[in-house]
């Protein structure tokens, strides 16, 4: 719970709040923009919830930050925030919420699918969360696109009989009990609507997802940023090899994707000739970085 002794001075007075133990993952900015920004070098509520929808919303970012950093001092109830998880995206593609500090805040999402479900990286394990999944037809597949964000995975796992995939060159003893291991840098082809493609360089075994020809799970290796309307890459979290991310980054352009859902950042729908201009412009810009 977020402790009112702990509250950041930044914030404007009402009932909702932030305390300093916020990590700055930006969830709390992307669910409830019209109460929380970025204020120093953490979140803070800049003007309370106005209405329903306003305090709905606010409720949403309560239950998904994974620190536990907003705090509401008019005991509103987050019953129906709660319920709100997993929250539709797109046609079958859902948001989990229930951000988990182990993978500090990533997003982790839901695709729905005749063939079996596949949850995109784990957020924290929630009973009501399982209850949910469980409802839309739980977890066959748990597609682990690196070790920073793998989170609750062998709670999910064990509550769903799914099966993990994850990258040989990012698994550690953590992650030992992965049922599929891919290695190479090659796309394996998962299910007839399902890519992996190994995109290397935010760490050494990063993978990316991609689902029919439209949805780009892109994990840590890029994002849309708002400041500069279109994707992005971050060198100063590119922990293996700024070079390997740029020609995945250029593997990419193999692929046609509507959508990018990543776990870090915002995520942005455009059509696929936008996506595609975005993604050379995007390695434009790396190429101007030195490693």
């Amino acid at each position: 719970m977020a402790l009112i002794g702990l509250t950041r001075p930044e914030n404007v007075g009402g009932d909702f709040y932030v305390d300093s133990s916020c990590i700055d993952c930006d969830l709390c900015r992307q669910i409830a923009p019209e109460t929380f920004a970025r204020i120093g070098e953490q979140s803070a509520v800049y003007r309370q919830p106005e209405g329903r929808a306003g305090e709905f919303a606010a409720l949403k970012a309560l239950v998904t930050c994974p620190t536990a950093s907003i705090g509401d001092l008019g005991q509103h109830s987050a019953k129906l925030a709660v319920e709100a998880y997993p929250e539709l995206v797109d046609d079958e593609v859902y948001f989990c919420g229930f951000a988990s500090e182990s993978s500090y805040g990533a997003s982790s999402y839901l695709i729905v699918r005749p063939e079996g479900n596949v949850l995109v990286d784990s957020p924290r394990f929630a009973r009501p969360l399982a209850k949910r999944i469980a409802a839309l037809g739980g977890v066959n597949l748990m597609f682990l696109t690196h070790q920073d964000d793998v989170a609750d995975h062998r709670a999910w796992a064990e509550r769903f009989g799914a099966e993990r995939i994850m990258h040989r060159d990012d698994i550690r003893h953590a992650h030992a009990a992965m049922e599929r291991v891919l290695s190479g840098r090659g796309a394996v082809r998962l299910d007839h609507d399902l890519i992996a493609v190994p995109t290397p360089g935010h760490t050494r075994g990063h993978m990316v997802l991609l689902y029919r020809d439209r949805f780009l799970f892109s994990g840590d290796h890029a994002r849309w940023s708002d400041s500069i309307q279109s994707l992005h890459a971050s060198r100063d979290v590119c922990w293996y090899s700024w070079p390997e991310q740029i020609h995945s980054m250029e593997r990419l352009l193999d692929y046609d994707f509507e959508w990018v859902l990543p776990g870090h950042g915002r995520r942005a729908h455009r059509t696929a000739a936008e996506m595609r201009q975005h993604l050379r412009d995007c390695i434009v810009r790396m190429k101007t970085i030195d490693d």
